[in-house]
């Protein structure tokens, strides 16, 4: 109860109405509820391992006696363990049987973050099969853009509204995905914006961190850490992923990807000239590893190498955090790193590109905007280089800009968390 207390002390909702609120709904829970979460989505992105334990934490935070079962599409790799070390207490349906178990005792289904409605089938499978309630918590609500081939069908979207307006809530994980919502008739009173839940993600593992560092010579607030992506996903070079080779996403990425990386480099190069820091090129998932050697490393001078450090094996969630924590701040191509990064007070900016969702327009939800670049707008692609040296040059600033944006997205946290409170059946 105390932690609960300090983190709502910390964040902006401080009132003594609010505080009473909570204290008032506690009663509702002397019997032990049961949390159905459906997450997990994939394991070759440490983003998307984070959306779990994210929700994870701030379930354990705001209602330590529920029970929560987790319902993933996949926890392989090594993330079932990671996360049930984390969290103890974790159930993780691993049959039919489970399923089903669940279905029974559980009392509320969450939909955790993800890039769309990810489990929209299943969530109308709970609902019609179970009649109990589900809430959606931090999704990107799709639009066809001019990349897609094909746009989203009238019927696809009339079936994804008529499901959500029978949500007990739906929280938007950026400000676009609510309005499209709101557009296409999404209508129920609790719908607002609410940040991915991976802000909240506190994995850690410092030792594998401290193991890392140590072994490529990098030292505490000396390095920035700097992600690449295409812009699609390769997703056939993964083993074990059986995805078919697509020509068309190939030909744009190898389009596109000079372009998009040039400013990186040119980023790499201006840090280790006008600096002392370092400089750590890593992965978001498998595929960049190859990507930040051959488009990034391979690619600077021998007088920048030197200062530049190549990570050529994946890693887990816990492990990128640790060693994120103690970096000065990450840029690049991908948004679930710098979200963890935001979480925990490090300064991170993103570059992003009209084949990704609109989840990045986050950053300016909570006000974080001037870290956001568009790879499309080469007006903007210019401000890059500058924003990086202003954020290493100045780093007091740019810590205090952090921790306003994690104070405001606390504060949603603690509104999200209420509405659940009062969701779940007493």
């Amino acid at each position: 109860m105390l932690q609960r207390q300090d983190f709502i002390k910390n964040s902006f909702l401080k009132s003594s109405a609010f505080i009473s609120l909570i204290h008032s709904l506690e009663g509702a829970f002397a019997l032990r509820k049961k949390i159905l979460l459906r997450s997990s989505w994939q394991t070759i992105n440490i983003g998307d391992i984070g959306h779990t334990p994210g929700i994870l934490t701030l379930l354990e935070l705001y209602f330590p006696n529920v029970e929560v079962t987790l319902w993933p599409s996949s926890v392989d790799n090594g993330v079932s363990e990671m996360l049930c070390t984390r969290f103890q207490k974790l159930n993780i349906i691993k049959s039919k049987d489970d399923l089903t178990r669940a279905f029974l005792e559980c009392d509320f289904l969450l939909h955790g973050s993800g890039a769309s409605f990810v489990a929209e089938s299943d969530v109308r499978h709970w609902s019609k099969s179970t009649g109990k309630p589900f809430g959606v918590y931090g999704i990107t609500f799709p639009l066809k853009k001019s990349w897609e081939a094909h746009p989203i069908s009238k019927e696809k979207m009339s079936s994804s509204v008529e499901l959500l307006n029978k949500a007990d809530f739906v929280y938007f994980r950026d400000s676009i995905s609510l309005a499209i919502a709101k557009d296409k008739g999404v209508s129920i009173p609790n719908m607002a914006f609410a940040p991915d839940a991976a802000f909240a993600c506190d994995l850690k593992n410092d030792a594998a961190a401290e193991k890392f560092l140590t072994s490529t010579g990098l030292k505490e607030n000396n390095f920035i850490c700097c992600i690449p992506r295409l812009r699609y996903t390769p997703t056939w070079e993964i083993p074990n992923k059986n995805s078919p080779f697509d020509p068309i996403r190939h030909q744009r990425n190898e389009a596109m990807k000079e372009q998009d990386h040039a400013p990186l480099r040119e980023a790499i190069i201006n840090i280790v000239e006008h600096t002392d820091v370092k400089v750590l090129i890593c992965p978001e998932d498998v595929t960049q590893i190859k990507l930040g050697k051959e488009l990034l490393y391979d690619r600077l001078p021998p007088s920048i190498k030197s200062k530049v450090v190549w990570r050529e094996s994946y890693w887990l969630t816990d492990e990128a955090i640790s060693v994120y924590t103690k970096s000065i701040g990450l840029f690049g191509h991908e948004l679930h790193s710098a979200i963890m990064c935001i979480g925990h007070d490090i300064p991170a900016v993103i570059c992003r590109w009209e084949e990704q969702t609109s989840k990045g327009t986050m950053w300016k939800d909570i006000g974080l905007g001037d870290w956001l670049f568009d790879m499309d707008h080469q007006d903007e692609v210019k401000s890059i280089t500058p924003t990086l040296l202003n954020l290493i040059q100045h780093p007091q600033e740019a810590k205090q800009k952090t921790i306003l944006a994690r104070k405001r997205i606390q504060a949603l946290q603690s509104m999200t968390m209420t509405q659940l409170m009062k969701s779940l059946p007493s």
